[in-house]
């Protein structure tokens, strides 16, 4: 599933969510070595984990943040 974000710098998450496991997230653009940590991390968890651990996170003076928005992403994917 395509999610495309509002707010940060990565436009666009990735994500392959198969019976509530993350098996892939992919991010576009946004600061790289970072995001593919995220992306990492969340490889193999449970989405509704990631979602409790990532909701409400925020970059800077931004009202959201990339893991955030992934939180919404799997929110969706559900």
């Amino acid at each position: 599933m395509m999610y495309k974000t509002t707010g940060t710098c990565c436009k666009e998450i990735y994500v392959d969510v198969s019976e509530g496991v993350i098996k892939t997230v992919t991010f576009s653009n946004g600061c790289d070595g970072n995001l593919k940590a995220i992306a990492e991390l969340s490889r193999g968890a449970r989405a509704e984990d990631i979602i409790a651990n990532l909701s409400g996170i925020k970059c800077g003076g931004k009202t959201t943040s990339c893991p955030d928005q992934l939180a919404e992403a799997l929110r969706k994917a559900m």
